[in-house]
């Protein structure tokens, strides 16, 4: 059967900024009725292709076609009105409007100059109706979770008579079966006709839901490809331009190298947040955190870190009971945090690499004793060589590094501090392969030279890769902790959660009884 017609094409599109050229001649094609990856490390240039197609950016060379007409949009907005709309990461909506406004929001039904409520809301309901939703429409949007938020942008993105439908990282933040209603919504707008434009560092969804993929190198097209026709490990492969040995799971991963317990939290919990809880960290093991979104992963991570106050329990440190009532007493103790969300919780985008490394140092130190300058170029040059932050360039603003990138920022500002916890709420999340795997060996590392590592993540199989132990949760309870033996495995953690702990049919496992303890 005959392919249909790309609905847009882009030719040799090209784009430098001062120092540094994005894109070098790359080409993409988006045909009606398919899902099309872009995939590429971080750097790769995927996001700057897509503000050069929405406007956000000239090209400096290259056409864009739209139906057989070739196009130039001034913005956003020009390119939405043309039929392609953008769905981002990080959900661009009014959380204080209702869902309702959020849809229809510029598009309201007027009569007389005056909005027509009964009708938005109708026209509202239906619209996410067609996506499997059926919520309050005239609740304020901040009432929802980030999944439903997601959807209700995908509502508003198809409303506007789009052809083409760009998700850039849509699941970063969903559970599993969020992402299956996501996909099922994706398969419905492809079988309507839309070309949809996906970008995602997940592989594994990526071959559930994409027809073909396009690969970007270094602002360079590596090819396009039917994702029947390349197998994971060639996808790597020419992301990355080598073969990856670090993606394979860490076989036979040592036990930790404990010289004594470092942390014990005894019934500590917080009334609204996580039931009380117990576990013990010994310096030297990486103790992963399993379980669906909202099971409480977080809530237990920034407890420990004092980022928010247990209304129950004791904490130890060496045995010494102590308060962690702030995010500076845990640091005193040589505990560091890194959030999962490393823009409104970590990075200072304006800032500088090198300011944003020095801050929690500088922070220990008060602002009464700046740190000096030599002192930063040293301490910075060598985590920045370290961890390999790219580009090298300390005094360039973190918001243009990559996320990969931002990531290793925010952990070499708590590396300088030589923790003896590292605490890391989703640190890979959406990172390309080359970066987790990077990170992942680094978490390796740092535990086998003796400090003690809290990992939450939400891929499973990373968890597994990594702990000594895990820990798992489920409805903001602790239910369970599992030695990371040959035993355990993806299945058998899922089984946990499904069954509330205990013990796990078919896995050998049965609850100990002592509530989580180690």
């Amino acid at each position: 059967m005959a392919e249909p017609a790309p609905i847009l094409e882009m030719t040799g599109i090209g784009k430098q900024f001062p120092g540094v050229r994005a894109l070098d001649g790359v080409d993409l094609r988006l045909r009606p009725g398919e899902v099309h990856a872009l995939m590429g490390e971080n750097g790769a240039g995927k996001s700057t292709l897509i503000k050069v197609l929405t406007g956000v950016h000239a090209a400096d060379a290259g056409t864009v076609t739209l139906a057989g007409r070739q196009v130039a949009f001034a913005g956003p907005q020009e390119a939405q009105r043309a039929g392609i709309s953008t769905v981002y990461q990080e959900v661009n909506l009014c959380a204080n409007l209702s869902v309702a406004e959020n849809v229809l929001i510029g598009r309201e039904p007027r009569r007389f100059g005056r909005i027509q409520w009964g009708a938005m809301r109708r026209r509202a309901a239906e619209l996410l109706s067609r996506l499997e939703l059926d919520v309050d429409v005239t609740a304020p949007l901040a009432d929802y979770s980030l999944a439903i938020q997601q959807m209700v942008a995908i509502a508003r993105a198809v409303d506007v008579e789009a052809r083409v439908l760009i998700l850039d990282e849509p699941t970063s933040s969903l559970d599993a079966g969020e992402v299956a209603q996501l996909f099922r919504v994706m398969r419905r707008l492809k079988d309507r006709g839309l070309a949809i434009l996906f970008v995602s560092h997940f592989l594994d969804q990526v071959y559930e839901i994409a027809d073909r993929m396009t690969i970007l190198r270094n602002g360079r097209l590596v090819g396009e490809y039917r994702t029947s026709e390349l197998s994971q490990r060639a996808l790597v492969g020419k992301m990355i331009g080598r073969e990856l040995a670090e993606l394979e799971r860490l076989e036979d991963r040592p036990p930790a190298r404990t010289t004594g317990t470092l942390l014990q939290a005894e019934g500590v919990g917080r009334a609204g947040a996580i039931e009380p809880f117990s576990l013990t960290i010994r310096e030297g093991e990486v103790v992963g955190l399993a379980g669906l979104l909202g099971s409480g992963r977080t809530e237990l991570a920034r407890l420990l870190f004092g980022a928010d106050h247990a209304t129950s329990g004791t904490l130890k440190v060496d045995g010494r009971p102590v308060h962690l009532r702030t995010p500076h007493a845990a640091m005193n103790h040589k505990i560091a945090f890194c959030s999962e969300d490393r823009k409104a919780d970590g990075l200072i985008p304006d800032l500088t690499v090198r300011e944003n490394i020095v801050l929690a140092l500088q922070a220990m130190r008060g602002w009464t004793r700046p740190v000096p300058r030599q002192q930063q170029e040293e301490l910075v040059g060598r985590y920045v060589k370290a961890l390999r932050i790219s580009p090298p360039d300390p005094d360039v603003p973190v918001r243009t590094l990559s996320g990969g990138n931002q990531q290793k920022v925010l952990l070499a500002r708590w590396l300088i501090l030589e923790p003896r916890l590292l605490i890391l709420d989703e640190p890979t999340r959406g990172i390309d392969v080359g970066a987790k795997a990077e990170i992942q060996r680094l978490v390796a590392e740092l535990s086998d030279g003796g400090m003690a590592v809290l990992f939450v993540s939400a891929e499973l199989e990373e968890v597994l890769r990594l702990s000594h132990k895990v820990g798992v949760l489920r409805d903001r309870r602790l239910i369970d902790e599992l030695p990371n033996d040959a035993a355990l495995t993806t299945e058998v953690l899922m089984e946990t959660i499904a069954s509330g702990g205990g013990a796990v049919p078919g896995s050998g496992r049965h609850d100990r009884g002592d509530g989580g303890r180690s």
